[in-house]
């Protein structure tokens, strides 16, 4: 293992590497994000043609906690670019701007989202951490209103519709792909690397949280299609206004018209639930607009 400082940041790697490019294009380094298993190094930093803050996304090097092939690294980082440029624009995920080689690896540029925190930091807030310290962006997220976290679900929502619109399942989806704003309550999805075409067959193992993964993703031989993109917006429901992987309805802030919709989406056989997205939007979106008028008409009679 040795350690290799970048404009200033201490890197550790398990090798040498040659980060001679990153002063051709970029400057003002303020943050590193190196603990990723996936073998990327993703840095927050300016871009020197445009003089804004961008977020890169680097594969090449040997990074502390990856253990595999720097080569298949690139591969899947190429590959995601593709995503990326089949998925966007969409309003709600953070653009990509450009990619490029260097001798050694590969980068995609996006756009940097001001003051916005993941909702899964895993490497500041582990669980148990994550849910009961008063920093982590999760636990301030679940204090946030129901109209606030019903808002930040249909922005979600509204982009997994879009992604299976476009044939896509989205794979390795879960609130660490969720950045949020506490100043302008904004949310926007980042990290769609390995969304996949579909129907296509699960990764084994899966990629992806086992908070948010559908049965069918753990089945060597199964099909993953709309309705794995189904299970995934459930998953998202429990996660953000419910137990996560307990669907106790003890654990729901929410009401029971909506409970039932969300444990319907995750039912564990995919025939059990919505056949797709457009039907378990049409049923979730009158539900909430149940609630709000409820909400409004209390609030006037108060």
């Amino acid at each position: 293992m040795i350690t290799l400082k970048i404009s200033g940041f201490d890197v550790k790697l398990h090798e040498e590497h040659d980060f001679s490019w990153f002063n051709d294009r970029f400057s003002h380094l303020f943050c590193i994000f190196d603990q990723q298993d996936s073998g990327n190094l993703s840095f927050g930093c300016v871009d020197l043609q445009t003089n804004q803050r961008v977020f890169v996304k680097y594969a090449g090097a040997r990074p502390e906690c990856f253990e595999g092939d720097p080569c298949e690294a690139i591969t899947r980082l190429r590959q995601a670019a593709e995503v990326y440029k089949a998925l966007q624009p969409h309003e709600h995920l953070i653009p990509m701007e450009t990619s490029f080689s260097t001798s050694n690896g590969f980068a995609l540029v996006f756009q940097w989202f001001e003051n916005s925190e993941c909702l899964h930091p895993h490497w500041s807030y582990p669980p148990p951490r994550k849910y009961t310290d008063i920093r982590s962006p999760y636990y301030r997220f679940r204090q946030l209103s129901l109209k606030q976290r019903f808002d930040a679900l249909d922005t979600i929502f509204t982009f997994l519709e879009h992604v299976d619109r476009c044939g896509y399942v989205a794979i390795d989806f879960y609130d660490g792909n969720m950045l949020y704003n506490f100043e302008i309550y904004v949310m926007k999805i980042c990290d769609i690397d390995f969304f996949e075409k579909m129907p296509c067959q699960p990764n084994q193992p899966p990629w992806g949280s086992p908070r948010y993964l559908a049965p069918e993703e753990n089945q060597s031989n199964s099909i993953l299609d709309h309705r794995t993109n189904v299970f995934r917006m459930g998953a998202c429901a429990f996660g953000l206004l419910g137990g996560e992987l307990n669907h106790s309805f003890s654990l729901w802030d929410a009401n029971e018209l909506l409970y039932t919709i969300a444990l319907r989406a995750v039912a564990l056989n995919p025939l059990e639930r919505h056949s797709n997205i457009p039907e378990f939007l049409f049923e979730w979106r009158n539900a909430i607009s149940s609630v709000e008028n409820s909400i409004q008409r209390n609030t006037r009679n108060t």
